[in-house]
């Protein structure tokens, strides 16, 4: 049985670039949402200075008034990104924020908006020139963070600058999951790890035992957009987990207000997400509105998912 939980996050604690006193700038690859600015915004409480390559057209401009310094470059301008953060002396790198796949990949207009110098070349040759590795999100991301190690610098987990975003395992919200909708968090919980496990997406929806939608590249929101038009009736669940070999450097699982506005919209009315390995961008205001618009939130882990449902 999935336990009601009591609601409970990590509490802020400084991170570990701190522990010895190094006050070398951290570099923040700002993509698109809420998540880059609360990463720069609690590097600055604990004294951090903070570059940020804010990606253009997605990260948020209110980056320029929090970091030390801002350069607004594409995505596809990786060479700029790393001779930007040499110029200040940065040895650690996190990147934080949404990219939108299926834009970069698959529309032109974007793509030529977008066009890659020669770091970027030669990072992604061998997915997209030769076609010697797949595109897949994790084989994408980890080249770009072997790219930055190869120059010099680590890329971080967000999350080791701002813990404070990771949820623990509790109900987010006063409303709990009814019986079914802890039926069909357990029966789903399985099936998006397989999917996962796969890098296809980590999201998908559920009603009385049946997957509605899955999320590929398309992102969560496209899914559970989609799952209101297939699920009229409404009263389904979405579940998000992180994947079974998560790297924490990138493509956490993350949900917010805007997740729960979008649930609500489309008929969802539970969340389960996957605790210690979820992001909870404003938390408080997340489970207000969740609990006002009438959606349940639970964080879960593997133990609660493989419980028997009363």
């Amino acid at each position: 049985m999935l336990a009601r939980y009591q609601p409970r996050f990590f509490s802020a604690s400084k991170p570990a670039s701190l522990a010895g006193g190094d006050r070398r700038p951290v570099g923040l690859v700002a993509g698109w949402g809420r998540f880059p600015v609360l990463v720069a915004e609690a590097l600055v409480r604990n004294q951090q200075p903070v570059v940020c390559v804010a990606l253009s057209g997605l990260a948020d401009r209110s980056l320029e008034s929090i970091c030390d310094d801002v350069r607004w470059l594409g995505v596809g301008k990786l060479g700029g990104h790393m001779r930007f953060f040499r110029r200040h002396g940065v040895h650690g790198v996190t990147m934080a924020g949404k990219l939108f796949k299926a834009e970069l990949l698959f529309q032109r207009s974007v793509v030529w908006s977008q066009w890659p110098d020669l770091e970027c070349i030669r990072t992604f040759a061998p997915h997209f020139i030769f076609r010697h590795s797949d595109t897949r999100d994790d084989s994408l991301l980890t080249a770009v963070t072997d790219a930055f190690e190869r120059n010099g610098m680590e890329v971080r987990p967000a999350t080791d600058f701002a813990p404070e975003l990771l949820v623990e395992k509790g109900s987010l919200t006063q409303l709990k999951p009814s019986a079914g909708q802890r039926r069909d968090i357990r029966f789903g919980w399985t099936i998006a790890k397989q999917m996962g496990g796969l890098d296809i997406g980590q999201a998908i929806t559920v009603r009385d035992g049946t997957v509605i939608a899955v999320e590929a590249v398309e992102g969560t929101d496209a899914c559970i957009d989609r799952s209101g038009t297939l699920c009229r009736r409404g009263g389904w669940t979405l579940i998000k987990v992180a994947k079974p070999a998560q790297d924490m450097r990138f493509d956490v699982p993350t949900i917010g207000p805007q997740t729960v506005e979008r649930v609500h919209a489309a008929g969802g009315r539970a969340i389960a997400i996957e605790a210690e390995r979820t992001i909870v961008v404003d938390a408080a205001e997340t489970a207000a509105l969740a609990d006002r618009l009438g959606v349940a939130i639970v964080a879960i882990d593997a133990a609660d998912a493989d419980a028997e449902v009363a």
